[in-house]
């Protein structure tokens, strides 16, 4: 028996008023800024944020994912957060991922508790929004530090260097990033693994986006040298539904 993956995110629009402080020094500075973030959206595809994949595109937003596991032999692990958190645009081209450490849940006894600290950023280095080629392709570099629980830590620091991508045609889009897992002892015990994802989104009725997405990791050293591991996720993301202001929200789920 294999194991099942269900995968739902939570995505909320990170919020600021367009003039918080009017005529304020600190408040101009809030304003020009938020202005910098709007124009630099607007240069960009509109697409989704897909379930797995990491978006070529810079966002705005504090995101939360949760995943629930099912496994053979009666085991279940949940896992909350998933590693995700408060993603900003402070500066033109430039996103940065302040992540929050997920609590992982494990049935059966074995040990739960906290993962790894990830830090991601993001720099975008050609884009053009639907009416200028609906294309966007986007440089990342990500880091995990082995700042978790004892049994669920990698125990070493993590760099991934990843190149990312996208393209639209009318309501359709395929996103794509290819990345390499790059551990401080590479290629040691974990190996050096090359992770490729894709997502393949089509909008309807403005709001709702189905999709599917293929996840991959091949280990090409390491302990694991040889194997491999492959993720098809058919699901659905709803947004972004406007709130308040500057305040949006998106759900969505699938399952592996």
């Amino acid at each position: 028996m294999k194991p099942a993956f269900v995968r739902t995110l939570l995505l909320v629009g990170f919020l600021l008023p367009s003039h918080p402080l009017r005529g304020d020094a600190i408040g101009d500075a809030f304003d020009s800024w938020l202005t910098m973030v709007d124009r630099t959206q607007a240069a960009q595809p509109h697409w989704i944020t897909p379930l797995v994949t990491v978006t070529p595109r810079l966002e705005q937003e504090l995101r939360s994912d949760f995943v629930w596991e099912d496994e053979p032999n009666g085991r279940s692990t949940t896992i909350y957060g998933n590693g995700k958190g408060l993603e900003l645009i402070p500066m033109e081209y430039v996103e940065v991922i302040l992540g929050i450490p997920p609590y992982i849940d494990r049935s059966n006894g074995r040990a739960s508790g906290f993962g790894d600290e990830s830090f991601l950023v993001k720099y975008r280095l050609l884009a053009g929004n639907e009416s200028a080629g609906n294309y966007i392709v986007t440089a990342f570099l990500g880091l995990a530090v082995p700042t978790g629980d004892q049994a669920l830590t990698l125990r070493h620091t993590v760099f991934t260097p990843t190149l990312a991508a996208g393209k639209g045609w009318g309501d359709f889009d395929v996103q794509s990033t290819l990345a390499v897992s790059v551990p401080d002892d590479a290629p040691g015990g974990l190996g050096t693994p090359v992770l490729w994802n894709a997502a393949l989104q089509y909008r309807i009725v403005q709001k709702l986006w189905p999709e599917f997405e293929v996840n991959v990791t091949s280990w090409p050293n390491g302990d694991k040298s040889g194997k491999m591991q492959v993720f098809l996720t058919p699901g659905v993301v709803i947004g972004r539904l406007p709130l308040w202001g500057r305040l949006g929200l998106t759900v969505g789920s699938g399952f592996s």
